[in-house]
This record gives structure tokens, sequence and C-alpha cells, in this order.
């Protein structure tokens, strides 16, 4: 199983302002999980380099004043792994924020369209606000689709080996 990459039509509803997209998908072999549990499994226990790239980013912005990353990741109604929850279904969790440099939102969602099982998808959306939320964004892609990716194969182990 790997995650495959779908476009994203723009002006989104979720984010209509964005103007930056991109969207992974995943076939499960599952038909039980939630988007709030996907998103618990996405984000609550990511892999120690992410979390050792969240640091050295939450360094690196920390000057410009910009929002940080989470420290602790943190779970409840209104958070899941340090992002806020901007809204949440059985099928579709949207997080995000937004902040000087960028707005952006994460959009997991998870269908039942498949005969045995379902498919997962991450989409982000971001707004660039200025000049510097192009180069932060042009800087941080590569490791944000790996990010991405990663995540969601993670997932698709987890989800098998229950």
């Amino acid at each position: 199983m790997s995650p495959v990459s779908r476009p994203v039509s723009l002006p989104h509803p979720l984010l209509p302002s964005a103007d930056w997209a991109d969207r992974f998908t995943l076939g499960l072999p599952v038909d039980n999980l939630t988007a709030r549990e996907a998103t618990r499994l996405a984000l609550e226990h990511p892999p120690g380099w992410v979390r050792r790239l969240m640091v050295l980013r939450n360094a690196l912005v920390a000057p410009f004043g910009l929002k940080g990353a989470a420290e602790q990741v943190k779970t409840s109604e209104t958070e899941i792994g340090g992002f806020p929850v901007v809204s949440a279904s059985d099928d579709r969790v949207v997080l995000g924020f937004d902040d000087r440099h960028l707005d952006f939102r994460i959009v997991i969602d998870i269908r039942q369209d498949r005969p045995n099982g379902q498919t997962l998808s991450v989409m982000t959306l971001v707004h660039r606000n200025n000049l510097f939320g192009r180069l932060y964004l042009a800087a941080v892609m590569p490791f944000h689709k790996l990010i991405v990716c990663t995540i969601l194969s993670g997932i698709g182990r987890q989800v098998t080996e229950r």
C-alpha cells in the first residue's frame, strides 16, 4: 500500500482563499475506521525524525514571531495531535489555523467507497499571506510530502495489524 497523489480543485470551500493544495490517498483493508481515529493515528505518534524536524522548525520560525508546532502532542475535543480542530465528523476532520505568513487546513477524509475497505485521504490547503509564506512553503515542501506519505503508510500498517 502506497499513498497516491490526487489533484485538488481550487478554490476549495474549506479554505476559499487557498492558493496551494495537495492531497494523498490510501486504500485501507478495513471498513470501520473513523476520520477522528485516522487523525489520531496520524498525529499522536509521529516517527521520531518527524518530531525532530518539528523541533527544528519551531526553533527556526520563533524569531519571526510565527506560531510553533505544539511541543506536546495533545488530543481533546478541540485539538488533535497539537493541531486545533476546525470541525469534525465520523467522515471528516479539519484541522488548522491562520497565521501571519500563511493560513492552512489539514483535511482528513475517510470514505466507504471500496468493496473491501475504505479510502483515507489527507488534503492540505494553504493560503500564503505574503512573501515569507511563499518562501516558507517552498522550504518545507519536500519535507511535507515525505511526512504525509510516511504517516499515511504508517496508518495503513497499523490498521492492517489490528
